[in-house]
């Protein structure tokens, strides 16, 4: 039987720590504040990130895993650490599932620092994360938002076999400069069928 997160039943002290094959998905910790200044505000991934500015103060960093551990508190969803088991205290990106209870969908988020890139592991880790939202967090669907251009996550989202849902014209702005969001879903039925 599932227990929908939020409930007395469910709610744990701490996030989850997740185990795929080449991952270990942990909960944050103020110590990962670096990794996420240096890997979220490097240019080249920053530019995709809906809030992620560049450079990122470590600062800011410790800031945002307050509040991504404070979502888990209340119920708001999960962010996780992503790190191999070759050094699975090292952080090389994080992926999130924001979570609406009455509407029982998350929104997915991921990233991950350029060294990772190249090696499947936003597919691994975003696989889990989902598997994750629709078991344990019972959700009915997970969505997320791509800024148009973001070629990999496209095709990271396309093989989990979330669907495109159309495209928000001049949605999001980073500096000066508005771009168009494209979103991508899939319901839980359809990833029962896709596994």
């Amino acid at each position: 039987m599932v227990v929908p997160y939020g409930s007395r039943v469910a709610r744990r002290a701490t996030p989850p720590t997740l185990r795929t094959e080449r991952l270990l998905l942990r909960p944050l910790t103020a110590g990962d504040a670096a990794a996420v200044s240096t890997g979220a505000g490097d240019d080249r991934v920053a530019r995709y990130l809906l809030q992620a500015p560049s450079p990122y103060p470590v600062a800011l960093a410790r800031e945002w895993i307050a509040h991504r551990n404070e979502w888990w508190q209340r119920g708001h969803g999960v962010t996780l650490a992503i790190a191999t088991h070759a050094a699975p205290a090292a952080l090389v990106g994080t992926v999130s599932l924001r979570r609406t209870a009455r509407d029982r969908r998350g929104e997915l988020g991921y990233w991950l620092a350029t060294p990772a890139w190249g090696q499947g592991y936003a597919t691994e880790a975003v696989r889990a994360i989902v598997d994750y939202g629709f078991g344990e967090l019972a959700l009915a669907r997970v969505f997320a938002h791509v800024i148009v251009g973001n070629d990999a996550s496209v095709r990271i989202l396309a093989k989990l076999g979330m669907m495109p849902e159309g495209v928000q014209r001049q949605h999001v702005r980073k500096g000066s400069v508005f771009h168009d969001l494209a979103g991508y879903g899939v319901l839980r039925a359809e990833w029962r069928v896709a596994k």
